[in-house]
This record gives C-alpha cells, sequence and structure tokens, in this order.
C-alpha cells in the first residue's frame, strides 16, 4: 500500500524528486515497538548502502500500528491521512516534508525520527535557524499545559543554559521524564512560568486558568547523531532477536542527559506482556546511552498537534480550532460541491470528493474519498471516507463509516464498517460471557447481535481468542459492489438506533481485523483515482 501510493505521488511529481524513498517493514514475529521498528531501519539501510548510509541525512518517519483509534487510516496508512487543503490534496507526507524542509540544510548527518499523525508548528525571527549539528540526541520542545504533559515525555531542562525567553533557545536537558504524573513533574523541577508573551495552551484554545503561567517543556521529534545510529545499529546486531516492544521516546530518551537514573527500566506499567525480557533489554539500552547528551530546541513559539484519533481529526478539521486557521484549512478542498445542493455548514470539511446536488451536510462532518448522491442526509460530527452513497438515507450524527475493497478467493467484494465515534475499538474482553460490557453505538453489543441474528460462539470473533472486542467482532457483511456495502452497514445501524430487527443471515462477515488482512489496495486506489479524475475533468 505504501509504496504504491508513493510511487503514484512521484509520477504525479507531488513529492520532492531528489529523494529517496524507502519502505521498511517489521521483521515477522512479536511486535517490536517503533524503537525496535528504528534499530530495523538502521540494520536495512546498512544493508542497503553498506558504510555509505552513515553519510545520510535521514527522515525517519513511523507510519505502523493498527490506528485502531482512527480507523480510516487503517486500511492505506496514517502517513496518507488527506488534509482539507492543496490542489490536488496533501496528505501528511507533504505536510511533514514542507514542515521540514529548512531543516536538512542546517543538519549533520544522522536520523530525524518523527511519527505520522502529529503536527509541529512554530515560528522563529528572521536570523533564527534550528539546526542538529551537536553529538548525541537533540530534540524540539514546546511549551505545553501540566495535563499534555501527563501523556507526552518531558524535559527536565538545565536551569544554567535555559531563560525561557525568546523565540529559540538552545539548551540541554538534565533528564527526560516519559508521561509523567503532574506530582513527579513538580518533584522533578520540570515545571516553569511562561514568560510575559500570550501563549496558547495545549489544545489550541485560550485559558484564563490560575496555573495558565505553569508549563512544561513536552516533546515532539528528535535527531540522532550517526555516532550514536551506529551505536545502536551494534546493539540490534547482537540482541539477534528482540521479542519486546521497544518505545523509541521512552526507552531511548530516559537514559539520556546527567540525571538519568535507571529507575524506568523496572516500570512496566505501560506494558502488555513480554515484561521480564523488556527490564532486561531497557537496561542494556541504559547501559549503552548512559552519559550521552540530550540537546534541547526550545521553541517558545510553537505548537504540537496530534490528529491520531476519531475526537482530535473532528476538532482540528471542522471546529475553530487554532490548527485549521494556522494551516488555513478548507471546508470545500479539491472537491465538487455543486451550488444547488444543499447549504453545507461551514465547519464541515469535505476532502477530494463529490457531492451531488440535493445532498445535506451536517456541521462538524468531514467527508473524504467518497460520492455522496442527492438523497443523502449527513447528521453532525460524522466520518465518512472511501464510500459510494447512491440511496436516501439518514446518516446519524457521530457516525464513523469507512469502505474498503477487498479480495476473497481472487474476486474483488466491498465491505463497510461502521461505528460511532466514540466507539472505543481497542477495548476488548477476554471471555464471551463479558461481551455484554462491549458498547456499539451506545447499546450492548450483545443486543446489536440480537437484533442482526448473529449467534454468539467462539467463531464470532478473529485472531487470537483472547480479544473479544470491535475490532475482532465479525459483524460487517461482504457485498459485490461498494455502495451495496454501504447501504448494509447503515441498514444495521439503523436497526440499533430503533431496536428493529435486520438480519444478516446469508451474509459472509469480516471483523476489520480480517478486512485489513484481505484488503484491496489496488482497487481502494483506483476509486480515489476515479474521483480525481472526475474532479481535474471538472476544473
Amino acid at each position: 500500500a505504501y509504496r504504491q501510493q508513493l510511487a503514484e505521488k512521484l509520477s504525479r511529481k507531488e513529492l520532492p524528486l531528489g529523494v529517496r524513498y524507502h519502505v521498511f517493514v517489521d521483521p515477522p514475529g512479536p511486535k517490536i515497538g517503533n524503537g525496535g521498528s528504528t534499530l530495523h531501519v538502521l540494520q536495512c539501510l546498512e544493508d542497503l548502502y553498506g558504510d555509505k548510509w552513515t553519510s545520510f541525512i535521514v527522515l525517519l518517519i513511523h507510519s505502523g500500528g493498527y490506528s485502531q483509534r482512527l480507523p480510516s487510516a487503517s486500511a492505506l496508512g496514517k502517513i496518507f491521512t488527506a488534509l482539507p487543503f492543496g490542489d490536488p490534496i496533501y496528505q501528511m507526507l507533504e505536510l511533514k516534508l514542507a514542515m521540514y524542509i529548512d531543516f536538512p540544510s542546517h543538519m549533520k548527518p544522522g536520523i530525524l525520527v518523527t511519527c505520522s499523525d502529529d503536527i509541529e508548528l512554530y515560528s522563529t525571527g528572521v536570523t533564527e535557524t534550528i539546526t542538529f549539528d551537536k553529538p548525541g540526541f537533540t530534540a524540539l520542545a514546546h511549551p505545553s499545559d501540566l495535563t499534555v504533559g501527563t501523556t507526552h515525555g518531558v524535559f527536565v531542562l538545565d536551569p544554567s543554559s535555559f531563560s525561557g525567553k525568546g523565540g529559540l533557545e538552545y539548551t540541554s536537558c538534565h533528564h527526560f521524564l516519559h508521561k509523567p504524573d503532574i506530582e513527579t513533574m513538580r518533584q522533578c523541577g520540570a515545571i516553569c512560568v511562561r514568560g510575559n508573551c500570550s501563549q496558547l495552551s495545549s489544545s489550541g484554545d485560550y485559558s484564563d486558568s490560575e496555573n495558565d503561567l505553569e508549563c512544561v517543556y513536552t516533546d515532539s521529534i528528535f535527531y540522532m547523531d550517526h555516532s550514536i545510529a551506529k551505536q545502536l545499529l551494534t546493539f540490534y546486531k547482537q540482541m539477534g532477536t528482540l521479542c519486546c516492544e521497544i518505545d523509541a521516546y521512552g526507552d531511548f530518551l530516559q537514559a539520556l542527559g546527567p540525571g538519568a537514573t535507571q529507575d524506568y527500566t523496572e516500570n512496566t506499567s505501560n506494558v502488555t506482556k513480554e515484561e521480564s525480557r523488556l527490564v532486561e533489554v531497557r537496561q542494556k539500552l541504559y547501559s549503552l546511552l548512559k552519559g550521552t547528551t540530550l540537546n534541547v530546541i526550545v521553541l517558545n513559539n510553537s505548537k504540537f498537534y496530534h490528529i491520531g484519533t476519531t475526537q482530535e481529526y473532528l476538532f482540528h478539521f471542522t471546529s475553530d480550532s487554532k490548527l485549521k486557521f494556522e494551516l488555513n484549512l478548507l471546508s470545500v478542498a479539491f472537491s465538487i460541491f455543486s451550488d444547488k445542493a444543499e447549504t453545507l455548514d461551514q465547519s464541515a470539511s469535505i476532502i477530494q470528493s463529490i457531492l451531488e446536488p440535493g445532498c445535506f451536510v451536517g456541521p462538524g462532518s468531514v467527508i473524504e474519498y467518497s460520492r455522496i448522491g442527492p438523497e443523502v442526509s449527513v447528521g453532525k460530527n460524522s466520518i465518512i471516507s472511501g464510500s459510494y452513497i447512491n440511496v436516501k438515507v439518514d446518516i446519524p450524527s457521530n457516525c464513523f463509516l469507512s469502505s474498503l475493497s477487498i479480495k476473497i478467493n481472487d474476486q474483488v467484494k466491498y465491505v463497510s464498517m461502521v461505528f460511532s465515534v466514540e466507539d472505543n475499538l481497542k477495548k476488548s474482553v477476554k471471555l464471551l460471557s463479558d461481551i455484554h460490557s462491549l458498547q456499539f453505538f451506545g447499546a450492548s453489543l450483545l443486543e446489536c447481535l440480537d437484533l442482526w441474528g448473529v449467534k454468539v460462539s467462539d467463531q464470532l470473533f478473529s485472531g487470537e481468542n483472547t480479544h473479544l472486542g470491535l475490532w475482532t467482532a465479525r459483524i460487517f457483511p461482504v457485498c459485490s459492489t461498494l455502495s451495496e456495502s454501504v447501504s448494509m452497514s447503515l441498514k444495521m445501524l439503523n436497526s440499533v438506533q430503533h431496536m428493529s430487527a435486520f438480519k444478516l443471515n446469508g451474509f459472509k462477515l469480516l471483523s476489520v481485523e480480517e478486512m485489513l488482512t484481505c484488503k484491496d489496495v489496488e482497487d481502494m486506489l483506483k476509486f480515489r483515482k476515479q474521483i480525481y479524475d472526475e474532479i481535474r475533468l471538472q476544473r
């Protein structure tokens, strides 16, 4: 999926052409986390380029994961999430390259590590530049509310080298805290008082609380020079196979700075399994990296945004968010939307889609890569992705609808997943007797199964039978056309909303997990291309 989308972008000259692009997949076996992936990428670069890789400037974007909190990105990758601006549409990849465009010319050979669902916006003085040229690690830091610090990495800055004034300041980190509670931040001296400039709180709104002046500096992207990268690669080769998940932020950065201690290696509260192995690997990493400098570039005039969940995605694209203002996000981006169509609320967001005259889109909804017929009404705060809706239908508010092409026995079929934007696809139970606690669009999943005529049995869930949840529930019917699959899934939803039976007898049912294993990337991209060509023709 990634390689195909990259090839298409390059053929349309939508990306810089003088860059080498690679897609590296984790080795088979247990999950190794983004830290393990970072090590694996270093190995892949050496395999491809020999010693030459140590002279490269590398941007490493972690874009794996199932994207369970924003499943519209699950099939084709978070880094290809469409944004509501550009002609043609910008995706996260182009935005990342645009944001970091000034970095390479002020960077010594090394690796810049980032994620695919965050956006860092900053402004610096005309004469100030962000330079990555020091040995060791260098991280960007952003002023944030204390509550934001509890879900991010927090820098305890060296007070002798840090004043907190000006737009950009180079300093060093005494030690790095990973998702600390507020008490820990206080005890470690991580809390700073903001300058007198009118600073934004991290949700992108102004806040008036008394503690408004207190902030912590949180992490986003970080750089490591080649001598560190080589040490990490040697470590990876010595380890052989990694059997546990390593976090590039928590497990690399917590070992750095003069104040680092080994305590964190024993803390496995954020970890699910393989604890004993993890502690051992962390301790080895700590021994390797201990004493290494963590340089910090403080960007006092900056904002960090995350769009990895349905709620964040809707908030930033449709409400009067700071991000919308700063990136000049549009309500209608690269789409056909006739004037005869019912009024479109300004807060809705239409991305590379065709909306026929007569359809209605409610406030706060996002529609991407879709074709919406004349008798369709979409409620508030909904997400519709990759769908073709050509029947008369009212789509309720807070609805998440995403369609996939799949291949079964060499035949292209279609499945549409439908949920509430508030449903938790990560939640799972271990026993069939507990599935009543799973919620689908505000109702108990057990009641829904009854309405749909789906039997509760060991066959109901895909994958290991220890993760019974919405992600693995075999509830979505396989259909022979895209529009039929959308129609069927919306009828399922309608039956739950009105507590009226709608039997799924006779259909092959798949879980989201299974849809992704048999997705047909080519067919999904073909549908997007048809929409693209049609929009191009009408321009």
